[in-house]
């Protein structure tokens, strides 16, 4: 459960025209009129000093110059080849080389990281390009390291392509949908470790290594489908249709899973011996630091314990490197982090272990480990680390929980701040860290992208938003503000609010309350992602134009603030979260301008869950709420992200029975609840079991469902009228 589909819109290319002093309105939000552009499709190259893009019609890969921001060179283009021929290209993925590229036409996703795509092989040089294979789309390519092979999925089957012969090889034939899968993820793998890949070569070529995913006693979930709108399905006209697949709720039978590799000249397969707890996970596999190794990551069931192996794939012999265990759970972004020095001298490892998450680098014989940062609030993403120097380069909240810098810490422990303004910045760095793309923005300003090199030299601006910036200017804005209150257990939070335009403190607003509240999730945050709906807030400004103050606060549980506050919610997800919400409720009442008779609350996925959690808290305060794709009871949610934070059912029976469907006769204040039919993440049954609940409560409610629609309820005109509704709804019940 992600709050990346809260960002989730339709840009279309529409003329929307928007005068001075004009309200917005919720179509312009959800066609793309307040978009900010920023940079996209973007890979640094192995020269060091250049980096390719695509152009705006997806027809060219481009090279440019990062000193001089010059086009330097065309690596692709549809229009001058020779062998095949494609219109346009999705995704290209350079050979380790250069010499060639993988690009992928005509993609068709599957889940929230995972797609089929035809892909081509194009040798840079003599602008030849060939199918990849011709025998059906593939699935998450992979280049050998000598850039001689790729190794893809197709069914569930991995298969190896030799590039200079074509020949294709089928290195396993077990895979079946809904029973065997070799070489990625399976749904809840992919979802909450958040990988789409689980295969890599050793570092000779000679050997491919994968995960194999047996689902065979995982139970089947089934979505009913029907034709639709935008895009219709006919085959579902008369009849409706089914997509099953298999889903493992929390305390259920997850896929077994073990770890193979096959020997691309000896032609044999054989299992890895790789230590894996009962019931336990193999997060990653990566490339190896030997010739014939890969790194296997593996998990317990509970997620506390973190070990890396290095296996070789020809002695097939696994090595245990390092062990890390930590209270509670191991963070995602331990996996995200994960990286190998390229010299063989030691890994880089993140960990909160010390209460803050830091990076640490583990010694060539991983037997020791140095911390490399010390961010007050903690690292937040880890760009790369140069070898040459002992550089590290990344990105941490240092200053406060609401923004982001970028920090560069050379071997001797110094660190400098690569980043002048407030704000929420990030960075991505030349292949040799002698140049970098910085993009900026916070909560007023779109995305800004300029390029520096490493001494902090401005050498050009890329991308300023310019039009987006002269858009916004026309139109009456609300204030956005920041605000931090104490809670009545005192606990200190931090929230932001949109005020109405021409603002007139005599007066008492209704209230809308935006939250999400999950594990380690931050809405307060100074940044243009900011915002229930992001591009700057607009939805928010919206309501605010309808004369709504809208307000969000971060509660316990949330990110930014190190692992006590975030893990504080551990085994009794919902109950600390909506105790924060009310406590919000009742301080924005509190203020002058504010009519505490008249404050709703709302959410997407978790922030769906915890809008119905803080509307049966007991105390009263909210006079109206909309729960959007809300999980109802943690039973029916998956179990690697639910038992990461509540463990089973089995073990922890009065967390899981602290959810809103055992509170739903404590509902208080009208509810609209809002779910899309082809939700794969949070599953109808959650709003039909809690609709359910409420009816024999006798308590009244509004629900809105979406034909065909996922988590995410977009596609044609669903967004905009999703949003209207929300919008409407509390317009009827807080004015």
């Amino acid at each position: 459960m992600r709050k990346a589909y809260l960002f989730c819109t339709i840009l279309l290319a529409v003329s929307i025209q928007v005068t001075a002093g004009d309200t917005i309105s919720i179509f312009q939000i959800t066609h793309g009129k307040f978009a900010a552009e920023s940079m996209r499709s973007l890979a640094p190259l192995a020269d060091g000093s250049s980096f390719a893009q695509f152009d705006s019609q997806h027809e060219k890969v481009l090279k440019y110059s990062f000193a001089t921001g010059e086009q330097t060179g065309v690596i692709f283009d549809v229009n001058d080849t020779k062998g095949d021929v494609i219109t346009d290209v999705d995704e290209y993925i350079p050979s380790p080389d250069g010499k060639r590229l993988l690009v992928g036409t005509h993609t068709e996703s599957i889940y929230r990281r995972s797609y089929k795509a035809e892909f081509y092989i194009y040798d840079v040089e003599s602008h030849h390009l060939k199918a990849l294979s011709e025998k059906g789309a593939q699935q998450s390519p992979v280049w050998s390291p000598d850039g001689g092979k790729v190794a893809f999925v197709r069914d569930n089957n991995i298969f190896v392509v030799d590039v200079e012969s074509g020949k294709e090889t089928q290195v396993t034939t077990d895979g079946r949908r809904n029973e065997i899968i070799n070489g990625i993820p399976d749904w809840v793998n992919e979802e909450e470790f958040s990988f789409a890949t689980s295969m890599a070569f050793t570092s000779d070529s000679r050997h491919i290594c994968w995960i194999r995913y047996d689902e065979s006693r995982v139970k089947t979930y089934a979505l009913q489908l029907f034709k639709g709108l935008r895009p219709s399905h006919f085959e579902f006209g008369d009849y409706p249709g089914e997509y099953a697949y298999k889903y493992p709720k929390a305390g259920q039978d997850n896929a077994v899973v073990t770890a193979w590799r096959h020997d691309l000249v000896a032609h044999a397969t054989a299992q890895l011996p790789l230590p894996l707890p009962s019931e336990g996970y193999i997060p990653r596999i990566l490339p190896g630091i030997g010739s014939q190794d890969v790194v296997l990551c593996t998990m317990n069931r509970h997620q506390d314990t973190l070990c890396i192996y290095s296996a070789n794939a020809e002695k097939l012999a696994c090595r245990l490197l390092v062990t890390e265990t930590v209270p509670k759970y191991i963070s995602e972004d331990v996996l995200s982090n994960l990286s190998f020095l390229k010299d063989g001298k030691g890994m880089l490892l993140t960990s909160d272990r010390d209460g803050t998450t830091q990076v640490y680098l583990v010694s060539q014989d991983f037997r020791a480990q140095k911390k490399l940062t010390n961010a007050q609030y903690g690292v937040t993403d880890v760009y790369g680390y140069d070898e040459k120097t002992r550089t590290l380069y990344y990105q941490a909240a240092g200053v406060s929980p609401m923004e982001r810098e970028v920090y560069m810490t050379n071997g001797k422990g110094r660190t400098t701040c690569l980043t002048k303004r407030k704000g929420w910045n990030k960075a991505l760095f030349s292949s040799d860290f002698q140049y970098y793309i910085l993009t900026w923005s916070d909560m007023h300003t779109p995305f800004e992208c300029d390029v520096f090199d490493i001494k902090g030299k401005h050498l050009r601006s890329v991308v300023d938003n310019k039009e987006l910036k002269e858009t916004l200017a026309t139109l009456e804005a609300p204030s956005k503000e920041f605000f931090s209150f104490t809670t009545s257990e005192g606990v200190t939070l931090n929230g932001w609010m949109v005020k109405p335009p021409h603002f007139d403190p005599s007066r008492k607003y209704p209230v809308v309350m935006f939250q999400y509240s999950g594990p380690g999730n931050q809405q307060v945050v100074n940044s243009w992602s900011f915002g229930s709906m992001g591009q700057g807030g607009m939805f928010d400004q919206y309501l605010a134009q309808q004369g709504f103050i809208v307000a969000c606060t971060d509660g316990r549980g949330t990110g930014g603030r190190g692992a006590d506050f975030e893990k504080c919610t551990y085994l009794k997800l919902g109950e600390l979260e909506s105790r924060d919400q009310v406590e919000a409720a009742i301080w924005l009442g509190s203020q002058p301008y504010v009519d505490a008779d008249n404050i709703g609350i709302w959410g997407w996925s978790y922030g769906g869950f915890c809008t119905l959690m803080s509307m049966s808290e007991g105390r009263e305060v909210f006079k109206a709420g909309v729960a959007v794709a809300p999980p109802t009871d943690w039973r029916f949610y998956d179990t690697i992200y639910t038992e990461r934070f509540m463990r089973t059912p089995q073990e922890n029976p009065d967390g899981y029975d602290t959810n809103p469907t055992v509170r739903a006769d404590r509902l208080h204040g009208a509810l609209l609840i809002c779910h899309g039919l082809a939700d794969d993440n949070v599953h109808p049954q959650n709003t039909f079991e809690y609709t359910e609940a409420l009816v024999q409560a006798d308590k009244d409610f509004k629900m809105q469902v979406y034909t065909n629609r996922n988590h995410s309820i977009y596609g044609g005109n669903t967004r905009n009228h999703l949003l209207r509704q929300i919008a409407t709804f509390f317009e009827e019940h807080l004015k």
